[in-house]
């Protein structure tokens, strides 16, 4: 058991440590991301559990929170006579929006790079530009296409899940 508690709390000290630095989060709010992907499956964690779990103070927690819920990394739920709300990580296939816009940014600057370099290519080291941003540009719809298919198959894992919980409730 104390080895199953070791490894879930580095694994919470990884998914911290790979939020701060990919999506530059604070640390606190890379950590609570952490505890809710780990220890939220079953149902979500409320504000007290996250606070007594991070040992760090209501303000910080709360900024942090709300931070995560403004990046949608995290939403919600609440249950109907209790006040409290539950914190989850937000579903894959939300999570993945957010590259899908930047791929989708990435993409317009690319057209008029590629656009611009076609009228101004003039030496042998625009030339290279140009067919280096094509390649490029080639690189970034692959990619793309594979975060599209990677939403698709999330969404259906996702709906299964959903489909399955109501399947039980209404039983």
């Amino acid at each position: 058991m104390a080895d199953l508690t070791q490894q879930k709390e580095e694994l919470i000290e990884m998914y911290g440590v790979h939020f701060e630095l990919q999506y530059n989060l604070p640390p606190l709010a890379s950590r609570i991301l952490g505890i809710l992907i780990i220890d939220s499956c079953k149902k979500g964690l409320t504000f007290e559990e996250l606070t007594d779990r991070t040992a760090a103070s209501k303000s910080s927690v709360s900024t942090s929170i709300n931070l995560l819920l403004k990046l949608e990394k995290i939403n919600y739920y609440t249950i109907c006579g209790d006040r409290k709300k539950y914190f989850k990580p937000s579903p894959f296939s939300e999570r993945l929006k957010g590259y899908l816009k930047m791929i989708a940014f990435e993409k317009e600057i690319l057209e008029r790079m590629l656009d611009y370099r076609k009228k101004t290519a003039s030496c042998p080291a625009e030339q290279c530009s140009l067919e280096n941003t094509k390649a490029y540009k080639d690189h970034v719809l692959n990619i793309e296409n594979l975060l599209l298919e990677a939403v698709e198959k999330f969404k259906k894992i996702e709906q299964k899940k959903v489909d399955q919980y109501n399947t039980h409730k209404n039983h």
